[in-house]
């Protein structure tokens, strides 16, 4: 995944009415925007944040994760895992938040390859989700969803909002709405999620990316930027795997010679007792 697509050139960002909060990745309404609830069956649904009048810091939600996962992570993950926790926790309990079905396959397709092959990934994903208070098992059942949706489309030039069209376009749809009704907070995981719908519909060029944030009224600088980011550090994880790997097995080889060594040494000493018996039987 996230290398198909040529995308990264920056072109001119649309108007919008989002602006940065807190970080450079986040976006939410400006005064200026109105302000509706927006209320969809396609996997959008309201904050819980009302629910929680004091939002839990971000020790919390660290603990909850630890208490979820309760084994060691991985050297070359952890950091990874911790900080990408960090940036869900605030995006999470930011009062704009509400749940996005497009954000959910960002973050299902950024755990599946930054953990890919690890044993531990779906224990994993649950505490990390559960520990933000959400459902593992929806983030994976509209993640699945949308793939299947968009990869039926016949084709990229169809992956586009339209509130009487297909599952996916009234998806897309619903979110172009919330975002032109300023009741919408932009993460880099919708930026990914965006990126995989893309990908699964078969886009080849950059164009596809461009007219797919024009029509959501995403800005396509922040997109390109947030991908970029992403690309970078899989990057640096997958250097980092063939670093640890390299060093295993040159650790295998050594610890194999060493027991060679020491088998011989052994066979020798045998010899040699071997041999200083018989010379005692012989005298």
């Amino acid at each position: 995944m996230l290398g198909a697509l040529p995308c990264l050139a920056v072109a001119p960002a649309p108007t919008t009415c989002l602006r940065p909060v807190r970080s450079k990745l986040v976006f939410q309404a400006s005064r200026a925007c109105p302000r509706r609830s927006l209320r969809s069956a396609v996997s959008m649904k309201a904050s819980t944040h009302e629910h929680h009048p004091i939002p839990p810091t971000v020790a919390d939600t660290k603990a909850a994760f630890l208490e979820g996962f309760k084994r060691p992570l991985p050297g070359i993950y952890s950091t990874v895992i911790q900080e990408l926790l960090v940036q869900q926790h605030l995006f999470r309990w930011n009062v704009t938040y509400s749940y996005n079905a497009i954000t959910a396959l960002g973050v299902v397709s950024i755990f599946d390859q930054l953990l890919e092959g690890l044993p531990e990934q779906d224990p994993i994903f649950e505490a990390f989700i559960k520990a933000l208070q959400e459902d593992p098992a929806q983030y994976r059942g509209d993640a699945r969803r949308l793939e299947e949706a968009a990869g039926s489309l016949g084709g990229p030039e169809n992956l586009k909002p339209d509130a009487e069209g297909s599952e996916i376009q009234k998806t897309l749809a619903q979110t172009a709405e919330a975002i032109k009704s300023g009741n919408f907070l932009y993460t880099r995981f919708f930026a990914v999620g965006l990126f995989r719908l893309l990908e699964l519909a078969g886009a080849k060029g950059p164009k596809a990316l461009s007219g797919l944030t024009s029509a959501l009224g995403v800005p396509l600088e922040r997109v390109n930027a947030d991908l970029l980011t992403y690309k970078n550090v899989l990057s640096k994880l997958q250097a980092a795997k063939e670093i640890m790997k390299e060093f295993l097995e040159r650790e295998k080889k050594k610890t194999a010679q060493r027991l060679a060594e020491k088998q011989a040494k052994q066979a020798a000493q045998s010899g040699e007792s071997a041999d200083g018996k018989a010379a005692e039987v012989a005298a």
